[in-house]
């Protein structure tokens, strides 16, 4: 390990569009939507695998705040585009009533290998994510810091959720977006590698037997990124609002800081089983931050607030560096309004107490989301 990694920063969006008069996802996207998105966002826009679905992805930032600036112009853009066009962009992880049966795919050759692969599996990832890459040059500690960063993703996940309903149905579940995503291959939380020779390996056995192409269908909760020098966060719901996003990209990149902190003085984050963490994942995807989350060390549960506050003591020095503790502490607000799938299902059950039908209260949710989508830009 040569010199201290560069930790940069991107963020990943992936939008629904929604058409204004019914609310439910377009069918198919405009001709003319995706080109002008490229001229206006060079390179930072890309079409997802149902044609309701739009990617933005932002340039390599040296600060969080950079990152923000740039994610906030992005969000502006699509969203305007949207318009231009006669629909609305939601940031959220599922549609609150679409059915995935009617959507029509993206006509590419990479999602036409995807569907002949996976079949209804992938026929039904009517879902939207965030991720987060942060830059971690040394291929070995790219590795060493994933094995031990699987520690926090559920914390992640928690304060991300934003896919509390499903094809209409209040799911009961905060991020029902992680139920979906759990039927695909190669997803979850990751295996330990004692280096990246050894992981290098691994995806060189799938590629031998024709599994997989390269490294990008590895969907991982967390994975070293086939096209960059990152290690990319793949766990979190969409965040609705765009400072809700920014903070956890703010938590992330802390925490890999105090992971490498704490390496360099010959120490490291204890390594907990997957088994133990996937409950955690489990807590995260059905409660949110409102039931907590296990601590292993102490054996019981804690609640969310008093985890939040355990773990901005550990990365105190690492925001103060990186000059984002106003974004870090932003997830106190979080845990005080609630993520947006809290406000999906309280405008829900609003509407409904108002006297709104199960379609016209689904349709306010929607509303909301485009509202609060734009939020802050």
């Amino acid at each position: 390990m040569n010199k201290e990694p560069s930790f940069t920063v991107g963020i990943e969006e992936e939008y629904l569009l929604v058409d204004r008069d019914s609310r439910n996802l377009i069918q198919e996207v405009p001709e003319s939507m995706l080109p002008d998105c490229e001229r206006l966002l060079e390179g930072q826009v890309t079409p997802e695998f149902f044609q309701s679905q739009i990617e933005v992805g932002t340039r390599v930032a040296g600060s969080i705040r950079e990152a923000r600036a740039d994610l906030a112009r992005l969000r502006k853009i699509v969203s305007g585009q949207a318009q231009r066009h006669g629909m609305a962009l939601i940031a959220a992880s599922t549609h609150p009533f679409a059915d995935w049966d009617s959507l029509r795919r993206t006509r590419k050759d990479r999602y036409k290998i995807l569907e002949h692969d996976l079949q209804g599996v992938v026929r039904r990832l009517m879902i939207s994510g965030m991720h987060v890459h942060v830059g971690i040059d040394d291929e070995d500690l790219r590795i060493d810091l994933m094995n031990q960063a699987n520690y926090i993703l559920p914390h992640l996940l928690a304060l991300s959720t934003s896919s509390p309903f499903w094809r209409g149905e209040d799911t009961g579940l905060k991020s029902y977006r992680i139920a979906v995503w759990n039927e695909m291959p190669r997803t979850g939380l990751t295996e330990q590698f004692e280096s990246y020779g050894e992981y290098m390996r691994y995806v060189g056995v799938m590629i031998n037997a024709g599994l997989i192409e390269d490294s990008t269908k590895i969907w991982w909760d967390i994975r070293p990124s086939h096209r960059f020098p990152t290690l990319e966060m793949r766990i979190s719901d969409l965040c609705t609002r765009l400072d809700d996003a920014v903070c956890i990209a703010a938590i992330y990149l802390c925490w890999l800081r105090m992971l490498y902190r704490i390496k360099i003085r010959n120490q490291r984050w204890r390594t907990y089983s997957r088994f133990l963490i996937d409950e955690n994942r489990w807590l995260a995807q059905r409660y949110g931050i409102d039931k907590g989350l296990v601590d292993f060390g102490r054996g019981c549960l804690v609640a969310f607030p008093d985890l939040l506050e355990e773990m901005f003591e550990l990365v105190a020095e690492d925001a103060e560096y990186f000059d984002c503790v106003d974004e870090l502490y932003h997830a106190r607000e979080i845990l005080a309004r609630g993520t947006s799938a809290h406000w999906q299902v309280a405008t829900y059950r609003a509407a409904k107490a108002a006297g709104a039908s199960s379609e016209e209260a689904l349709k306010e949710v929607v509303d909301m989301l485009i509202k609060e989508t734009l939020y802050g830009l």
